[in-house]
Order: C-alpha cells, then structure tokens, then sequence
C-alpha cells in the first residue's frame, strides 16, 4: 500500500492517470453519443414529413458532427490534468482543433450532398444538374479547411495564412487551371440550358455520340451507342462544337430524309389504258384529274400543232410516282404534318434519278421512327412496278450470270440447223 500511495503521490503518474482518464472520458462520450443521439436522430428523422433531415442522415452528417464531441472534451479537459507542460497542452490543443476542423468539412460535404440528393429527387433536378456547383463548394470548403487545419496546427492566424496565399497567387492559378475553366463553362452551360442529363449529343472531335449520364464540374460523361462511355472535359463543350438533339424531341418529329433511285431507262409516258390503271389508287384519283385537265387545256392552246405528240403535254409515270409518294406521306398517320412534308426529285447522276421523301414522324424515339420509315419504304419499292419503273441498282454476279446465259442461248440458236442461213 506504502508503494502504490508512493506512486500516486508521483508528479509523473498523477499526469498519467489524468491523461488516462481524459481518453476514457472522450472515448465513452463517443460512444455515448453515436449509440444514443444518432439512433434518437434517426427515429425523429423516419417519423418526420421532411426529406433534408433523412438526406443528411443517410449522408453521415450528424456522425461527423458527433465525432467532433471527444474532441472537444480533449480540447477543454487537457487543461484539467495536473502536470501538463504548457507546450504539450498547445500542441495537443492545435492538433485537437485541426481534427475538429477537418470534422467539419466532413460533415460540410456531406451537407452538400444531401443536398445534391434532394435536388435530383425533383422533376427540375432530373433534367438539370448541379453536381458541378456542388463540387465547387466542396472544393472551395476543403480549401478554407486546410487553411484552418494548417493554421491550427503551426499556431498561427488563418488570416495571415490567407495574406502569404497572394504571394503565390500566379502558381494557384496554374494550378487551378482546369477548374477555373470547368466552372466557367458550368456556369455558361447552366445559364443558358445548353446540356443537360439525358441529352443526346455528337461531338466527333472527342468520338462521343450517345446520351449524357453525367455532369460534373471537370467531366461529362456520355454514354455512346455501342454502350461505351466517353470522358468530355467540361470546357471542351464551350471551347468546341457540338450537336444536341434535344430540340428534335422536343419538336415532336424525327426527320426522314431518303430516297430511293430510279433506273433512267424505266421512265417513260403513260398510255391512256395505264392512266385509267392508276386512276384507280384511291391517293391518285384527284390527281389525275386535275393533271388531265391542265394537260388538256395546255395542248389545246397550242392548236393544230398541239395534235402532233411531239409537241404534247403527257403524263410521265415519274411524275405520277413522285404524285403518289407525296400523297402517301400526306395521309399516312404516323407523319407529323405540323412540319414540312414534301417530295422532290434530286438531280440525275450515275445512281439513277433520286426521289428523296423528306418529311417528320410523329415519334422521336429510334426504334418506332425507324419502323414507320422502313414501313414506308417498304410500301413504295413494292409498287413501283404499278407505274412501269425499275429501281436502280448496279449489276451483281446474278446479273453477269443470267446476261452470259442469255448470251449463251442466243449463240447456240444460231448455231442450230433450223435457223435462218443454214
């Protein structure tokens, strides 16, 4: 007993058993608080209406504030503890206060993106992201924090700190470079709504074209069509071009521009008996009656040169090709006729004559647009041969097999003893 009262009565133990009972004081105030106050916070958070407090709490926020409270008892109780040098008291209090601030800027990003997370929950916050100014306050959070942290822990002031930063002032702003163009370009693609999640864009120049995932305060992300993602440095968006086909959704049509060929040598002038053969199409019958009579009407007023057929007006089966696919887009139910819907013949060339259809469906998304299209189309290579034409296409092996065969026949029936000159 005389040994241990010795020892207790010793300068150095006294200080240690303080020292001791000083972390254990902390250490069950921890505790105390992670197990009681965080399960009542999370009980008062489930049972309210509200949505921030639920976001803050799946975010930790409250945890990193808890955490701050052994510090605190560190903080106030070293000066408790009998025998502690006034230098190791200013050194423990300077890395307590570093940990309390760095506690705080946990507990400030997290903040942050509880809010992030409130704000997508919205309709607004599903078209337009501010994951890029979010991430701009956590940055300009973790730099007055290390400003503060570093403060704390050389015994100095944060603003003497903040008056040596102008010093390097020009190496910062290499430094920050990329950020400092990124939030520029965050805050000229906010204000003037030029992305947003979910927009398809194009960009060749850095290989993206599919739908964006992503917007943050350095990257875009864009998701291509072969499922792969594309890395867009934010700035690149105002520094360089790009297409977003946003407005076409929004229009309410998808553009079709194509056209099918015709071989030059099909198109000739109808016949009287193929004119009453395609008055019959229910989408040709006010044509032709309005054609007939300007028709008539042309050729009679050129008198008795207009009865030689040289000189006539006739109707051509393109021209009554080109009538009818611009009737067909006209009543068909899945062309937005809002738009423009027309039917055109491109010039001549070495592919035949094009008749290009360019008009808008009704629906913007891929795979319905595409069906109507090919329904279309589909439609009008089956009549073609209605109107006495042939569509262009350059020869195959099939055409070369079936040509020589031709030619084969027709040798051997000269060949053969029954015919003429044997």
């Amino acid at each position: 007993m005389a040994t241990l009262q010795h020892l207790l009565d010793m300068p150095w133990m006294r200080t240690l058993l303080g020292v001791l009972a000083l972390l254990a004081l902390a250490w069950l105030a921890g505790q105390l608080v992670r197990r009681i106050l965080l399960r009542v916070v999370s009980s008062v958070t489930r049972r309210t209406a509200w949505q921030w407090d639920d976001a803050l709490f799946k975010r930790r926020t409250f945890l990193w504030l808890a955490r701050m409270v052994p510090m605190l008892i560190v903080k106030y109780g070293i000066k408790a503890v009998p025998g502690v040098p006034a230098g190791v008291e200013s050194v423990v209090s300077g890395i307590v206060l570093s940990l309390i601030a760095l506690f705080a800027v946990m507990a400030a990003n997290a903040a942050l993106s509880a809010l992030e997370d409130l704000y997508v929950a919205t309709p607004r916050g599903r078209e337009r992201s501010i994951k890029g100014y979010v991430q701009l306050g956590k940055i300009l959070v973790w730099m007055v924090g290390a400003i503060i942290i570093i403060a704390c822990l050389i015994g100095s002031s944060p603003l003497s700190l903040l008056a040596g930063l102008g010093a390097i002032s020009a190496v910062l702003l290499l430094i920050f470079k990329d950020t400092i163009l990124s939030v520029v370009a965050s805050v000229q693609l906010g204000s003037n709504d030029m992305l947003r999640v979910g927009d398809w864009i194009s960009m060749p120049d850095d290989g993206a074209d599919g739908f964006v995932i992503d917007v943050a305060l350095h990257t875009v992300k864009v998701q291509n069509w072969d499922k792969t993602v594309s890395t867009i440095p934010t700035w690149h968006l105002i520094s360089q071009s790009y297409r977003n086909w946003r407005g076409m959704y929004e229009s309410g049509g998808r553009r079709i521009c194509r056209a099918i060929n015709i071989d030059v040598t099909s198109v000739r002038f109808l016949a009287d008996d193929e004119i009453d053969h395609l008055r019959q199409f229910r989408l040709l019958g006010d044509y032709f009656a309005r054609k007939q009579k300007e028709v008539g009407e042309w050729n009679e007023a050129l008198g008795e040169q207009g009865k030689l057929a040289v000189n006539q007006r006739r109707l051509s089966n393109l021209g009554s090709l080109r009538a009818y696919m611009q009737a067909y887009i006209d009543a068909h139910p899945q062309i937005n006729h809002d738009m423009l819907c027309a039917v055109r013949q491109l010039e001549p060339g070495a592919a035949g004559i094009p008749l290009q259809i360019y008009c808008y469906t009704s629906v913007t998304d891929f795979v319905p647009h595409e069906n109507v299209q090919s329904d279309i189309f589909d439609h009008l290579l089956a009549i073609l041969p209605e109107f006495g034409l042939r569509l262009y296409q350059q020869p195959t092996g099939y055409d070369m097999q079936a040509g020589l065969a031709h030619v084969g026949d027709r040798q051997a029936e000269s060949r053969s003893p029954s015919s003429p000159g044997q």
